[in-house]
């Protein structure tokens, strides 16, 4: 008895050095998985310098930057309409400043998000976040690209969102239902998007309300909705960026423009 009881701390003591080097094992796997995910996160598809350029001389648009968003202002004829956009996944965001410029120019704000780690999915902040960076809007749509679109879907929902007048899809389909919605949307697809395909948006159709209005561009891949050059998995497009920026533009026009 004598012997058991003087062997117990022994043992006591081994279990809590075992326990101690699982438990570091484990953070510094942690620690590991937080590390690479950050890094991926960070390499992002970067915006092309041409078309960017062509938003910024632009002298239709006035294009501010803040911490989370990139805010490009019509310079006159504003009709207090705005969309908030969302980037596709690890898309930099200022990939989309020469797609989205045509509609400025028509009098539409635009807000274009810096998504946390450059993940929609991620970012859980709401809506008001980038709202609040154009005061002087008072109909607003939510919209995204790609994964951003998912994103969007999400912020849409009336029951969360009453002041959403919209949504708007870039190459994207809703992963939750819209379909009781009185949501105005506009879906907007690529022919030869390899990604989001027109295949899996009509396959996801019964998501979104019976008045969504279905546009398929042409030509278009799935990088065509912005210019960050070629994503794997895509199809090739057969049009160039400035056609499918008017086509977009034309897309949208009808609901985002008011009368």
């Amino acid at each position: 008895m004598t012997r058991a009881l003087s062997g117990s701390p022994r043992a006591i003591s081994r279990i809590r050095r075992r326990a101690i080097q699982v438990l570091s094992a484990i953070l510094v796997l942690v620690v590991l998985a937080i590390v690479t995910l950050v890094t991926w996160a960070n390499i992002v598809m970067q915006g092309e310098r041409g078309p960017a350029l062509l938003a910024w001389r632009d002298r239709q648009v006035t294009i501010t930057s803040t911490d989370h968003s990139i805010v490009l202002s019509p310079r006159s004829g504003a009709t207090g309409t705005g969309l908030v956009f969302i980037p596709g996944a690890k898309v930099d965001p200022y990939a989309y400043l020469y797609k989205l410029s045509g509609i400025v120019e028509k009098g539409v704000t635009v807000v274009i998000t810096k998504p946390i780690l450059n993940l929609a999915l991620l970012d859980q902040r709401p809506l008001a976040t980038f709202t609040a960076d154009a005061p002087g809007v008072t109909r607003w749509f939510v919209g995204g690209h790609s994964l951003g679109g998912v994103r969007a879907c999400m912020l849409a929902d009336s029951t969360a969102q009453p002041d959403v007048a919209g949504l708007v899809l870039f190459g994207s389909y809703c992963a939750n239902d819209l379909s009781h919605t009185e949501l105005i949307v506009l879906s907007i697809g690529g022919e030869r998007d390899g990604l989001s395909t027109p295949t899996k948006i009509e396959a996801a159709k019964d998501m979104l309300p019976s008045s969504a209005i279905f546009v398929e561009i042409p030509g278009s891949n799935h990088a065509r909705f912005g210019d960050y050059g070629e994503q794997p998995g895509d199809g090739i497009a057969t049009i160039s960026s400035a056609t499918a920026r008017a086509e977009i533009t034309a897309a949208l026009a009808p609901i985002l423009v008011t009368k």
